[in-house]
């Protein structure tokens, strides 16, 4: 059977660490707490499921901290979560039969990370990450911000998930600051760092500053092809916001050089001609995104909605708009099958009901008359 560290850096989680580790615990042989200067009570929670607690002093760099706690594993394999993640219990039970039954020969495990949620609590949105990684084999965290970590040799995709359950209510400007801190050193920016940088920028609303580093990180053709899709989606955004809709319908178009039409762009594009109430132009696009091929282990960022529920929806409000009240509810109860509790496939099977019933109703009367 192969054995895990799990191995966390942590500062000031007081509200969420405990969950973690309750949900994981029992499924790893060690567990290895990094504290980069926790001011709550953090670390005494983190006694209460381990002794190997370390401190490691903060230097705006997640990597460096992350290498850090990598480093005091001793099992075989270096799992790694952050504090306000879960292992849901058939997801726990899922990593405990990994254990027995991992070949000696992978070098990493990637799984799932559920990022987002429907009202049922099934995931829509996620993403797979490298979470173990043998501690023999070669391996090196990078990037200061949204850090990902090098690895070499035979990689496994496990069924297993880890779910994400952030309770922050407010998005900081922490990440923006230390890049901004890296560019005034005079350090250069990865391809991968010019995308997460411009993402941020995004984020905080400066959305000339986005395009202009998004726009030169597409244009130099080095990123990966599925954070070029992300950045054209933002690009786009950013020029919707000044109302530039030409640019931004040319920059989601430029991804399709890339390979097959995402679901994702497909909607972007469609969504761009609902709101200028070309309804027929609009439905061609959510159409061509329920017909495009999906691959979640890409290991980009997947939102199933795009593939299913959103263009389902909308194809609803397109045909109904149009006048075609039968397609239109067709398309509603097609949503339906993606999300049943939905509130707004709901709100629409009883408008459409009610529909039914005047038509009933009036049948009913001139059988009469």
């Amino acid at each position: 059977m192969a054995t895990v560290s799990l191995c966390m850096i942590i500062k000031d989680e007081e509200a969420v660490l405990a969950r973690c580790l309750e949900s994981v615990r029992d499924c790893v042989d060690e567990i290895i707490i990094v504290d980069t200067g926790s001011s709550d009570e953090s670390k005494k929670i983190a006694a209460g499921f381990t002794d190997k607690i370390y401190d490691f002093k903060w230097i705006d760099d997640f990597s460096a901290a992350r290498n850090y706690s990598f480093s005091k594993g001793s099992m075989d394999y270096l799992m790694w979560l952050d504090a306000d993640d879960v292992l849901l219990p058939g997801d726990a039970q899922k990593l405990r039969e990994l254990k027995n039954s991992l070949p000696k020969d992978v070098n990493t495990v990637m799984m799932r990370y559920n990022t987002a949620f429907d009202e049922n609590g099934e995931p829509t949105f996620f993403y797979y990450r490298e979470r173990l990684i043998k501690r023999t084999a070669p391996h090196h965290w990078k990037g200061k911000v949204h850090e990902a970590i090098e690895y070499v040799g035979k990689v496994l995709y496990s069924s297993a998930a880890v779910t994400h359950r952030s309770v922050k209510k407010v998005y900081g400007d922490r990440n923006l600051r230390i890049y901004e801190r890296q560019i005034e050193s005079g350090e250069s920016l990865s391809p991968r760092d010019r995308f997460y940088y411009g993402r941020e920028l995004y984020y905080h609303k400066r959305y000339d500053e986005a395009v202009k580093v998004l726009d030169e990180y597409l244009s130099d053709g080095k990123g990966w092809a599925e954070n070029n899709a992300e950045a054209a989606k933002i690009v786009s955004a950013c020029r919707l916001a000044a109302g530039e809709t030409k640019k931004a319908l040319a920059v989601l178009s430029s991804t399709f050089s890339e390979g097959a039409p995402r679901a994702d762009i497909c909607c972007e594009i469609a969504d761009i001609f609902f709101r200028s109430e070309d309804y027929k132009t609009a439905s061609f696009w959510y159409s061509c995104a329920l017909e495009c091929p999906g691959n979640d282990e890409s290991g980009g960022f997947i939102d199933k909605n795009c593939s299913g529920y959103i263009p389902c929806i909308q194809l609803c409000v397109c045909h109904y708009r149009m006048g075609d009240i039968e397609k239109s509810k067709r398309f509603n109860d097609l949503a339906g099958k993606y999300r049943p509790s939905s509130p707004q496939f709901l709100y629409n099977k009883k408008f459409f009901q009610s529909i039914d019933t005047l038509k009933e109703t009036d049948k009913t009367n001139e059988n009469k008359q």
